[in-house]
């Protein structure tokens, strides 16, 4: 058993299975101490890191189309790829965040002034930084084969049951596999949750979200520029040169009529969102609308299962918390698998339960924080009272102009270092 303590977790100490202690299976099921199901890059993360503890780790990850999103990291996140590995300079594969401009383009009566916040001012190179969710899975792919005791299996799981001291997946291929600690890193529709009957608290909401990737006349220099319109703000997010990725949040009903549109119809309308202020704009790519939800597991841990990612809880793209929170959830993981010493228990399974447990109860303080903080940004931006509008205003105003308060509210969308 490895060194127990929360850094070492996140730095890779071995965490050895303990001698006779997991339940033998027939001579035909595969058994294994931890199984991942989930092929995103939540579930990449989370096999690289299970398996870097030395627990033999089966990732069940079936093919699935190139991911073309982006993910914008914050500085703490990337920091904890660095830690497992993953990622050595980021400058290699993403683009920094070095600055955020908010740009009140509302139509109310009380307006919020522009402002400029930089990530030199809490000594930081870059606030985060933007990266092509193709990209991340392609630079981890090496890394990720080159653990011996972590095995993927492209296949699905079609069915989950307890069997004796051990979980047991039925798989697509026809095999099956055991193990005492399931892992569900499966998406909103999680068959894990599902499969547990863990409930959820979900609110949809009327906005959606459309993405595409543009060319611009002028790059934005490392500069995040959020315009707020009255139903959701307009973000270029910087991509290298003068390559921007957008993120517009608005009525579910104007973004479907939106994508209707020819190419030149939505380059138009996108002209006159950003408000001509980084010249001719081109579509690089087409543009893909998503429904928005506050997203909540009951429970995001039991009986040696644990959910990471948006198998547990997803939030609207309001503050870049998305894999941000992932990350911090298979951190959080190693930390609890570090905490448990599986030679203390009398089983394995034993083990796996108390690891979900600790999990589910560590994870509360963040989750809450995040979603409060999610919801208190979106409620303001689109209240359409003036109380609230006045808040804002005020809010944005002490921002600008009182450096620790800034300072604070910088450390506060970072996330926990």
């Amino acid at each position: 058993m490895g060194t127990k303590g929360h850094n070492n977790a996140i730095q890779g100490n071995t965490i050895a299975p303990p001698a006779n202690k997991s339940n033998s299976a027939a001579d035909d099921v595969i058994t294994s101490d931890v199984i991942i199901i989930g092929g995103g890059l939540a579930g990449q993360v989370a096999a690289y890191a299970i398996a870097s503890t030395g627990l033999n780790t089966i990732h069940l990850a079936p093919s699935t189309p190139i991911d073309r999103r982006t993910s914008a990291l914050m500085t703490p996140s990337v920091s904890i790829l660095q830690e497992l590995g993953l990622v050595d300079d980021p400058a290699q594969m993403g683009f920094p965040l070095e600055k955020i401009r908010i740009i009140d383009a509302t139509s109310r009566l009380i307006r919020a002034p522009e402002a400029l916040f930089n990530s030199a001012e809490v000594g930081e190179e870059a606030f985060g930084w933007n990266f092509a969710n193709a990209e991340l899975t392609k630079r981890f792919a090496p890394k990720i084969k080159k653990l011996g005791n972590l095995t993927a299996v492209q296949a699905s799981a079609k069915k989950m049951y307890r069997t004796g001291n051990n979980w047991a997946l039925d798989l697509s291929n026809g095999s099956t596999i055991h193990a005492h600690l399931i892992i569900g890193a499966d998406g909103k529709k999680s068959f894990v949750r599902q499969s547990m009957g863990i409930g959820t608290n979900q609110r949809d909401h009327k906005q959606s979200a459309l993405v595409c990737d543009l060319s611009l006349e002028r790059p934005l220099n490392g500069e995040s520029v959020e315009y707020h319109y009255d139903n959701g703000p307009f973000t270029l997010v910087p991509a290298g040169g003068n390559k921007a990725n957008l993120v517009w949040v608005e009525n579910e009903d104007i973004l479907a009529q939106v994508k209707a549109k020819s190419p030149q119809g939505i380059r138009d309308i996108l002209q006159e969102k950003s408000k001509n202020l980084f010249g001719h704009i081109s579509l690089d790519t087409g543009v893909f609308v998503f429904p928005l939800s506050t997203f909540e597991a009951d429970k995001l841990g039991m009986e040696g299962v644990v959910l990471v990612g948006e198998a547990g809880h997803a939030f609207p793209p309001i503050g870049a918390q998305g894999l941000n929170l992932s990350l911090r959830d298979v951190k959080d993981l190693l930390v609890c698998l570090s905490d448990n010493a599986q030679d203390s228990f009398p089983s394995m399974q034993d083990w796996a339960d108390k690891v979900s447990q600790e999990y589910a109860q560590k994870r509360k303080v963040d989750i809450k924080r995040t979603k409060t903080m999610v919801d208190t940004l979106f409620s303001s931006l689109l209240s359409e009272l003036l109380p609230a509008q006045a808040l804002r205003t005020g809010g944005i105003w002490a921002l600008k102009s009182i450096p620790p308060l800034r300072k604070y509210a910088f450390q506060l969308g970072m996330g926990p270092s």
